[in-house]
């Protein structure tokens, strides 16, 4: 029985980085028997009670002062001048690192979060460990945290990633697969949804139920040329606040766990008004949904949205004006609809391994069940 560990970040958090591994782990539970998937979340292995601690003062912090947030995200993680180094960190979590290698003797390890990463680049630059690691990058970008130096395998979302790595980082061409953002192989497009007079919308604010939702229902929440199901996630505030304004064209919906059930629910709408999460946007685009982005958190998603511009996958919405109206000006305009369906299917194209079965046969090379014979011949 081979075994794989995957390194998410923040347990109690269910954020891209945990449903990216999560997908993953499906891709190979489906397809073998021979091969053992478990997660393990660094910081709650060390100490439940800070991991619980962190990411409360995380979304307190992004929520109540999103200026200075991005403003340290940057300084520290983003494009910095010089590679950082984070010993305070190295000296509370490496050995306990080492630890969980050790007694788990994984044939390979999986990192969907960037320090994890960096501390595994360091143990085995060190010598402390010789297990091969493979990134998968949830964003659009890569931050200065990511290990890389001593990473065997790179899963990035698109090309312009790939030469960040190559000419910033320096690591060689056979080492990064562009793969997208790895999302579970329930969405699938189902039904090419056709705008009516009256639109049918998805509003979400990540599984936190952030961003500016409230304020979207207000303007637009009584405009009936619009039908609205928003996804609360976990705000439970959020979601009884809209429960309770008995609003008929707009449905609250609590966090959704079935991947199944998720899939059918953007197959039923015209489009999706989000933030610029990476998981999210990549759902949307497998189930060939348009996407709006009504805001972007600091720091992270920001910069995901600059990204997404600049590649016409999202249409930002304009504050100050009409919702219904914006929507309708993009969704029945058949020639900017031409184009943005021309930009996804390019994005979804370079990809060099688009399937969840590449994806898989890919790493069953890399644990030895085919002796490397697939990596070698794509």
């Amino acid at each position: 029985m081979k075994k794989i560990l995957f390194f998410p970040l923040l347990e109690s958090l269910p954020s891209g980085h945990h449903q990216v591994a999560s997908a993953i782990a499906g891709y190979i539970s489906r397809r073998s028997d021979g091969i053992e998937c478990k997660k393990v979340d660094l910081l709650s292995s060390w100490n439940p009670k800070v991991e619980s601690m962190i990411t409360k003062t995380y979304l307190s912090w992004i929520q109540r002062y999103p200026a200075s947030y991005a403003l340290v995200y940057k300084k520290l993680a983003y494009q910095s001048k010089q590679k950082r180094s984070y010993k305070h960190y190295d000296l509370l979590f490496q050995h306990k690192l080492e630890k969980i290698i050790t007694e788990e003797q994984p044939d390979l390890i999986i990192c969907t979060h960037a320090f994890p990463s960096y501390l595994l680049s360091n143990l085995k630059k060190s010598g402390a460990c010789h297990v091969p690691v493979v990134n998968i990058y949830t964003d659009f970008f890569i931050n200065d945290v990511w290990g890389s130096e001593m990473i065997e395998y790179h899963f990035v979302s698109d090309t312009k990633m790939k030469t960040y790595l190559m000419e910033h980082n320096h690591v060689p061409e056979r080492k990064i697969w562009i793969t997208g953002i790895p999302v579970d192989e329930s969405f699938v497009s189902t039904n090419a949804q056709t705008p009516n007079r009256k639109l049918t919308v998805l509003l979400s604010g990540g599984s936190a139920g952030l961003g500016n939702i409230m304020e979207l229902v207000n303007q637009a929440g009584y405009d009936q040329r619009i039908n609205f199901y928003v996804l609360c996630g976990n705000n439970k505030q959020l979601y009884h606040e809209l429960s309770n304004r008995n609003n008929y064209n707009v449905h609250p919906l609590p966090y959704i766990t079935s991947r199944k059930q998720m899939n059918a629910l953007y197959n039923s709408v015209d489009a999706i008004i989000t933030k610029p999460g990476g998981v999210t946007v990549s759902e949307a685009m497998k189930a060939n949904v348009p996407i709006f982005i009504h805001s972007a958190l600091p720091g992270q998603e920001e910069i995901n949205l600059t990204h997404l511009k600049e590649q016409g996958l999202v249409f930002p919405i304009k504050e100050g004006r009409n919702l219904a109206d914006q929507l309708s000006e993009i969704l029945h305009n058949e020639p900017r609809m031409r184009e943005y369906k021309r930009c996804v299917a390019q994005y979804l194209n370079t990809q060099d391994l688009s399937k969840p079965e590449d994806i898989f046969h890919f790493i069953e090379d890399i644990v030895g069940v085919n002796n490397g014979k697939l990596i070698e011949t794509l």
